[in-house]
């Protein structure tokens, strides 16, 4: 979990031009800038205050102060480790938020105070934000308490239940230790009051922030363990719930942008957008301006009308689609919103209750969903229409809600679809390209045909040729054979050596074989032509593009028709293009789907693969393993200092150095960001292991040279054992996780 604050004084950060700001008389106190409306803030005003730190999370420049009554949120720009009670001298501009923010561009400590007086704050004081970024006291109980992340840094994160609702709450604490006895448990807190915010800045709950432990009272221990509590048995457990929940009814206007019947509505006023969790059958157009009242809920990090009851007000009021790109809707700012977006259809499949269609955009690919419409039979039941084909390789716009599973735009890109309204939510703007290969099959089609119409012509012409077309057939049924092959994605060396052999049976025996550029020989070559009367016939493979993918050769005698030799090689070169172009095509798929673009090595799922093996390996014959977790350390700092481009560039020479560094039959993998995983196979010993881990350790000692700029790198190394420390792929790799933060706690302060 991560802080609201962080990406979003980064993204919505705007400075004015500095001589605009340079005629601004400075804002001298946090109320003043607290009483900023939106517009105001946005103008990014001088501001020169002083004022109290309640809180600072110096790697996120995460920063809370206080002046009097008012609070105030600064993107910190500092490198002091600012303590709660530290006077400093904030210098910066202001920016909008979802309340107005501070820029920083000089932080000075004035000396060290008295933290504010906190505020007695109750749930719906929370919720409505009343004391956002000010220093609170509140009570509850404990639900959850865990560890967690923000920034890659762990941290403690606890559910508060208090009367009216859940708070989250993060701890600047990473011993697991702390959280021994806390569930449960009554408490009191003084912290500093913030928000949860999806993409689009709209509240989704409470997320307080406690600098340590220091700042909480145990009122009451929690009465139990919870791990000792009864077992109950799985199809019972909602014998225990019991959820009061006062939450009155809502009502929102605006156009109705997406309606599937008994399940969901979409609305959007503007750039303003809520789904609506509805179960009426009626009839209602997509477009009218409508009304709905329900009961609102955050459900996956996202705004929710649930008993969601629509009306329409008979009033067109169409949305414009506003266009986007993939970064945009990974973001989270469009969620529910209607857009469109330009692609390449890839793919396309009826399912039973959608169409889904694949759309590739840039180095991306969406799945864009149309819902197929209900019976009016009860229970209503999918009807199933013909699907809309669109030719593959088309460019097509397609318009249409985008749908998030998540709305936390904080620990990366976020999985969406767009939800089509209609099939006419998709328009072609561009043809596919003619040469493709379902064209190119097309083309072996035609001659297939037209070698067959010859061969029939000739029987007909003269009875003696009847052989000729029993030949012929036989050969067709090769050439199918062949296509069949491709299409089954039949090994490439297989089929190469059917098409030789196609061509040996077309020209009477003759040899026949197959070199292709990044590989070997396959078909039957000659192994001495010196001395020899048969001539090398060559015909090259080429790709779509003109690369020379190989070539297909025939040694043929003077008895064989030149362009019965053509037309053989012809045919079986365009058979090959076809094999190699599948063959590499599949591969290529495969590869994307196991290995870390970036850095070239195994991704997550290509480990977890290897581990099952290696667990059914270590199961039957009793061996024993080791996994490695690797986290590169102040990698952040690599991409605040040199850019993305340089971080990427130390990621993939890391990947390397370190891949180099394990044995055969080890495996190095990306598990996301700057953390790694090494499987260790083939172990007797936990030694072993932390003699692998210790070649890693050194393979950071030399400089990595990047682009003229020079970097020191360091990693911190988790080990664990299969099975002294888990038999699963997750308990492996927590077990590992957690030894590897032991490792950094000792390397560096957190």
């Amino acid at each position: 979990m991560k802080a609201r604050v962080l990406a979003l004084a980064i993204s919505l950060a705007g400075v004015l031009p500095a001589a605009l700001a340079a005629e601004q008389a400075p804002l001298g106190t946090v109320a003043a800038v607290h009483s900023l409306s939106h517009e105001q803030a946005s103008r990014g005003l001088p501001v020169d205050l002083q004022a109290t730190v309640t809180y600072f999370r110096w790697y996120e420049k995460t920063l809370f102060i206080q002046e009097g009554d008012e609070g105030v949120y600064v993107n910190a720009a500092t490198d002091l480790r600012l303590q709660p009670g530290d006077v400093i001298r904030v210098r910066g501009t202001t920016s909008d938020s979802f309340n107005p923010i501070i820029i920083s561009s000089d932080i000075r400590l004035l000396g060290h105070g008295k933290l504010p007086e906190p505020i007695p704050a109750v749930w719906a004081s929370l919720i409505r934000a009343q004391y956002d970024c000010r220093w609170v006291k509140v009570r509850g109980t404990i639900a959850l308490a865990e560890m967690s992340r923000t920034s890659g840094r762990v941290v403690i994160h606890l559910v508060l239940a208090m009367d009216g609702g859940m708070a989250d709450l993060l701890v600047d604490n990473h011993d697991p230790s702390e959280l021994k006895g806390l569930q449960g448990s009554q408490v009191e807190m003084t912290a500093v009051a913030g928000e949860l915010f999806d993409g689009k800045m709209e509240q989704t709950g409470v997320l307080l922030h406690m600098p340590s432990f220091a700042y909480m009272n145990i009122l009451k221990q929690s009465p139990a363990d919870p791990w000792s509590i009864p077992l109950t048995p799985m199809d019972k457990v909602l014998s225990g719930n019991n959820i009061e929940d006062s939450t009155p009814r809502v009502r929102v206007e605006g156009t109705l942008t997406y309606y599937r019947q008994i399940e969901m509505a979409v609305l959007q006023s503007g750039t303003e957008s809520i789904r609506v969790q509805t179960s009426q059958l009626d009839q209602l157009n997509v477009g009218d301006r409508v009304e709905a009242i329900g009961v609102p809920i955050v459900q996956d990090q996202l705004l929710t009308l649930k008993l969601g009851q629509i009306r329409s007000e008979n009033t067109r009021a169409p949305i414009v689609p506003q266009k986007v790109t993939w970064d945009d809707l990974a973001s989270g700012k469009y969620s529910f919103n209607l857009v469109s977006i330009d692609g390449t259809v890839v793919t396309q499949v009826q399912e039973h209750e959608r169409d889904l269609y694949i759309i590739a955009t840039g180095s991306h690919l969406i799945s864009v969903s149309l819902r197929h419409p209900l019976s009016s039979t009860w229970p209503p039941s999918p009807i199933l229409s013909p699907m809309r084909t669109i030719p593959l390789g088309s460019k097509v716009r397609v318009t249409g809600v985008a749908s998030l599973e998540n709305g936390n735009p904080y620990n990366g890109p976020i999985a969406f679809t767009l939800l089509l309204r209609s099939g006419d939510d998709i328009t072609t703007e561009a043809s596919p390209p003619w040469l493709n290969i379902g064209h190119l099959i097309e083309v072996v089609g035609l001659l297939l045909l037209a070698i067959l119409v010859v061969g029939l012509r000739a029987w007909l012409v003269e009875r003696s040729a009847r052989r000729k077309v029993a030949g012929i057939a036989y050969l067709e049924q090769r050439r199918s054979r062949i296509l069949e092959m491709i299409n089954g994605s039949q090994p490439m060396a297989e089929i190469l050596e059917r098409i030789t052999e196609l061509v040996s049976a077309s020209l009477d025996g003759a040899p026949s074989w197959c070199q292709v550029a990044d590989g070997g020989t396959q078909g039957n070559p000659l192994p001495n032509m010196a001395g020899s009367s048969l001539q090398v016939i060559e015909r090259p493979i080429l790709s779509r593009t003109g690369v020379r993918l190989g070539a297909i050769f025939a040694a043929t005698g003077s008895h064989h028709d030149s362009r019965r030799v053509e037309t053989a090689l012809g045919l079986a070169a365009a058979l090959a293009k076809l094999a190699i172009e599948t063959t590499h095509l599949y591969y290529d798929l495969v590869h994307r789907s196991e290995f870390d673009l970036l850095t070239d090595v195994q991704n997550r799922f290509s480990l977890e693969k290897f581990m099952n093996a290696q667990f059914e390996a270590a199961r039957h014959s009793a061996l024993i393993f080791g996994l490695l977790y690797i986290d590169l350390d102040k990698f952040k700092l690599v991409n605040d200092q040199y850019g993305h481009h340089i971080g990427d560039l130390y990621l993939q020479e890391a990947a390397q150095r370190m891949k180099h560094q394990l044995r055969p039959g080890d495996m190095l993998a990306r598990l996301g960001g700057d953390e790694f995983a090494a499987l260790a196979s083939r172990v007797h010993s936990r030694e072993e292991v932390v003699e692998i881990a210790h070649r890693l350790e050194r393979c950071f000692i030399e400089p990595f040279l990047l682009e003229g700029n020079v970097l020191r790198g360091t990693a911190s190394f988790g080990i664990a054992m299969y099975p002294e420390d888990g038999r699963t792929v997750d308990s492996l790799l927590n077990a590992a996780d957690a030894s590897m933060y032991t490792d950094k706690r000792t390397r560096e302060p957190i």
